[in-house]
């Protein structure tokens, strides 16, 4: 499914990007240059710049991350554990459950959603409501689906059928959302009876992004969004076959391949001579970002300096929050005593807006690094739905925490609005791409990939869309709205470094798919697929130290 246009490559093909809501179908959206050709860093020449000797190293250090995912899979008594991935959403669900049956009414309820419930399942109310129909709005209906059936815009998403029949089921979607937004739940329900028709879960991308679209709408429709999600995020989902899952899309796609080669690489440059490195790691989930670090400074002249890690992740429901973090922390000491790296680990498994400064234990005489790269921050409410936004309190928080370097990766997502149809737009044009990104690179029949886009993509869209308020988690910001929170906290921007740069360009050309690429915007490296911007990364420190 390659495509000859959208690519970021260099001048001879022409650095473009996209904003989220713009297509990466058609060159009449493109909207601008985020960088002169000239840069260093968007050359097209620097990927060949080095040597094969270089090149054998990176790739021993990418599978280090894939055989580490291996032996965790070879542990006992795996399959009896719940997946790391999601406990934001099942704690939150569990701290629900528990005020209700206390009968507190904290936490603080969200407002209800903007479209009622009119209907509990869309087939089942169709019937009921197609006898008593009055036939002018029936015809309008009929009318409305022929126009989005029949519409072929050069951005949107056609899919054939039957013959003669040509659907275009972005358009049904956002036509969806749009009588929904306006409170035309009957308009609403006929067209999603139509998507239903022509998308699939088993199909190509655009059949499996409308297929997990539509549940959404479905559930917001019948004013289920919470509950389903909820029941989604909550059920006994195999460690295993998730692991199995995400390699399967570490293999296929370089987004990990790439923060985590960048930001090792800049610890790696950070630690040279010193004896002690402390790592604070916000969204340490299994440590998979680890294991390449560890071999790095274990090759290190001279020997490999004391290595701490504060793994932080949000706790797990249940009598033992932290055990999931301390299980990494062992997982990761095994590691170390197998390269001679000497290490210390303490589990932070908390509401992160609690932890104070203190419970990092920090010595001045260390070298500290603060890591997050796992989009592990988006899941903290702001300003829209409390007065204390979380995301502005964690990083002043790291901010007082005085750190070497801040590295932070983030999903450039520009869907985290109050406002639900512009929010469902963006939401569709970002998922669009990740579909199709998968649909290039794995097989239809995979099962690993079948389960991923189940398990992390459908679980996503259903909150994005289906839920309202406090219970909306899924809350991104595009890099650009990043920026200015991180300079409100008192960071400032620290410039990428060049050879690490050439580096993941060099990784993701001989790797992976053409039409994934790097790019460079200011202190941004720009992670994107077909020239949408997907997930972007960048160094900071306290500006204080430089006044």
């Amino acid at each position: 499914m390659d495509s000859a246009g959208g690519k970021f490559s260099g001048p001879k093909s022409g650095l473009k990007l996209y904003h989220e809501s713009d297509s990466i179908y058609s060159d009449h959206n493109v909207v601008e240059r985020f960088m002169d050709d000239s840069h260093p860093y968007n050359s097209a020449t620097d990927s060949g710049a080095r040597s094969e000797e270089d090149s054998a190293e990176d790739s021993q250090l990418s599978t280090a991350m894939l055989k580490y995912m291996g032996e965790i899979l070879m542990e006992d008594e795996l399959e009896d554990r719940n997946c790391m991935f999601q406990d934001r959403v099942a704690l939150l669900a569990a701290e629900k459950s528990f005020y209700d049956v206390l009968g507190d009414p904290s936490p603080p309820s969200p407002p209800p959603p903007p479209n009622p419930p009119l209907y509990s399942n869309a087939a089942t109310n169709d019937r009921k409501r197609r006898k008593n129909q009055h036939p002018d709005e029936a015809s309008k209906i009929q009318k409305e689906q022929s126009e989005a059936c029949n519409q072929s815009k050069t951005s949107g998403i056609k899919k054939k059928r039957n013959k003669g029949e040509v659907v275009d089921l972005r358009a049904l979607l956002t036509q969806c959302a749009q009588a929904m937004a306006a409170y035309n739940h009957r308009a609403a329900n006929d067209i999603l009876m139509l998507i239903r028709l022509h998308s699939s879960p088993f199909g190509d991308g655009s059949q499996r992004l409308a297929h997990f679209f539509a549940n959404g709408l479905e559930a917001r429709l019948a004013g289920t969004g919470l509950q389903i999600h909820t029941a989604l995020t909550t059920k006994k989902t195999s460690v295993g076959d998730m692991i199995k899952a995400y390699q399967l899309y570490f293999s296929a796609c370089p987004f990990t391949n790439m923060s985590n080669t960048y930001a090792n690489g800049v610890i790696e440059k950070l630690a040279e001579g010193a004896t002690s490195l402390h790592i604070i790691d916000f969204g340490v989930l299994y440590g998979f970002q680890w294991p390449c670090l560890i071999q790095l400074l274990s090759l290190r002249p001279g020997g490999p300096p004391k290595l701490r890690i504060t793994g932080i992740d949000f706790p797990q429901p249940g009598f033992w929050p932290a055990e999931r973090v301390e299980e990494t922390g062992r997982r990761l000491a095994n590691y170390c005593k197998r390269f001679d790296v000497p290490f210390q680990y303490k589990a932070i498994a908390q509401r992160w807006d609690t932890i104070e400064i203190e419970d990092m234990e920090i010595d001045k005489n260390e070298v500290i690094v603060v890591n997050s790269i796992n989009n592990r921050m988006e899941n903290l409410l702001d300003e829209t739905v409390t007065d204390k936004c979380l995301k502005d309190a964690v990083l002043e928080l790291i901010r007082r925490m005085n750190p070497d370097i801040f590295i932070h990766g983030i999903l450039n997502g520009n869907f985290n609005t109050p406002f639900f149809l512009t929010r469902f737009r963006e939401a569709l044009f970002h998922f669009d791409a990740l579909f199709d990104m998968l649909d290039a690179t794995v097989g239809r029949e995979n099962e690993g990939r079948m389960m991923f886009e189940r398990e992390m993509y459908g679980k996503d869209i259903m909150n994005i869309i289906a839920c309202e308020g406090s219970e909306r988690i899924e809350r991104p910001d595009i890099y650009k709205q990043w920026q200015g929170r991180n300079e409100r906290a008192g960071l400032r921007q620290v410039g990428l470094e060049e050879e690490i740069v050439m580096k993941v360009r060099s990784i993701v050309k001989k790797d992976y798919h053409k039409d994934f690429a790097v790019e460079v915007d200011g202190g941004w490296m720009l992670h994107g697929w077909k020239g949408r911007v997907l997930y972007a990364i960048s160094c900071w420190k306290p500006s204080h130290l430089h006044l």
